[in-house]
């Protein structure tokens, strides 16, 4: 692994400072090895310290982090300014338009998506694993970002590493759900071994942030399950019965 995080950033997000970071250049050791951020794992505290530090430095010097306390909901909320750790918001998106904050989400698996108007000067980040994808995670998103002035003809959006269709094994009744929710919603899936299909995560966000009137968006096609050497999985650890797992974050913010 390298010695310091090794951001991807995406085309349309431009010179805003923003990156999806993997497990790259981080101080942490053993099933968390690598830049593990994750406040819930059961890594050192010092490690995840200082791998917050390093992810921060990667992309906005001096920045006030802010991250929330995920529970795989639809809930936004708009930031001002950074709150304690253990005072984090439970939602799995946040938005801002006060420069020198770095709004953070973690994934490991689900698909971290980073927002921007920056005409006016807004951006934004959410959390969707399949739970907050269907029940509307993306489109709290685009609404709290309205509320600062932002326009939605006008929001970029990337969606970063997440779990990719063909390591994404569901059972009929996942698919149901998704159907019973809106029949289109079969094209998200193909069909897997007996009673199981693989189901397109990333394809169905892009296809909710489109529904909601987002023109630009681009999807980087990582797979985190696929790829241990870049990204932890959640779905991996559990597959190897391993005891936990680390989480990589995905980053932006406005320059002051």
């Amino acid at each position: 692994m390298t010695d310091f995080p090794t951001p991807v950033r995406a085309r349309m997000l431009g010179a805003l400072p923003h990156a999806f970071l993997g497990r790259e250049g981080g101080v942490s050791t053993g099933i968390h090895a690598g830049l593990n951020v994750g406040l819930g794992s059961d890594d050192d505290r010092a490690a995840i310290a200082e791998n917050r530090r390093r992810a921060v430095d990667a992309v906005l010097p001096g920045a006030g982090l802010v991250t929330l306390h995920q529970v795989h909901s639809a809930n936004a909320v708009i930031v001002e300014a950074p709150f304690a750790d253990e005072a984090r918001p439970r939602a799995d998106a946040l938005v801002t338009n006060r420069p020198g904050l770095l709004l953070g989400i973690l994934t490991a698996d689900c698909a971290p998506i980073l927002f921007a108007d920056e005409v006016a000067g807004v951006v934004g980040a959410a959390h969707a694993g399949w739970k907050g994808a269907i029940g509307g995670v993306t489109d709290a998103t685009i609404m709290a970002m309205e509320k600062l002035g932002a326009d939605r003809s006008r929001i970029v959006a990337a969606i970063g590493p997440c779990i990719a269709r063909a390591s994404y094994e569901v059972d009929e009744a996942f698919l149901v759900r998704f159907c019973e929710a809106d029949p289109e919603n079969e094209r998200f899936f193909v069909d897997g071994k007996a009673g199981h299909h693989q189901f397109d995560l990333e394809g169905y966000v892009a296809a909710r942030l489109a529904g909601a009137g987002i023109a630009r968006i681009e999807a980087l096609g990582l797979d985190t399950y696929a790829d241990e050497a870049r990204f932890f999985s959640y779905r991996r650890a559990t597959h190897r019965g391993e005891p936990g797992y680390g989480r990589e974050i995905s980053l932006i913010g406005l320059g002051s």
